[in-house]
């Protein structure tokens, strides 16, 4: 089960967290969103407690999808002592999705900000709203 969290929850849930938070933005009508759930799971159990999964529907979650600046679904923020240390966004297919989550894998160690975009990961900061 995955934690739904809202714009009345996003703090304490996911910027107060104590462990790292990988935050989902979702939609109904979005149907990668569904297919990419279980691969999210798996990730989330390999990790055994040291990450959190937690899902925003972005449709009723205006003002965290503004502040964002959600540009497609899904898009995945990887969040760290409230500073987002990975977006994932721009999935055409399951692989994309494998792909940047080996990059996390990877690069959790390293500690910088990356943003995984299609098949590439460019050295740019994002910084967080």
């Amino acid at each position: 089960m995955v934690l739904s969290v809202s714009e009345q929850t996003f703090t304490q849930e996911v910027l107060e967290s104590a462990i790292p938070v990988l935050v989902n933005f979702e939609a109904p009508w979005c149907g990668l969103c569904r297919i990419i759930q279980p691969l999210l799971l798996q990730f989330r159990t390999q990790y055994n407690g040291q990450i959190k999964l937690v899902r925003v529907n972005a449709d009723e979650n205006f003002k965290l999808s503004n502040a964002y600046k959600l540009k497609s679904l899904p898009t995945l923020l990887l969040i760290e002592n409230g500073i987002v240390k990975y977006r994932l966004e721009s999935f055409r297919a399951r692989e994309d999705l494998l792909l940047a989550l080996e990059v996390i894998k990877d690069s959790c160690a390293h500690k910088s900000s990356q943003t995984y975009i299609g098949n590439k990961v460019p050295d740019l900061e994002y910084r967080s709203a």
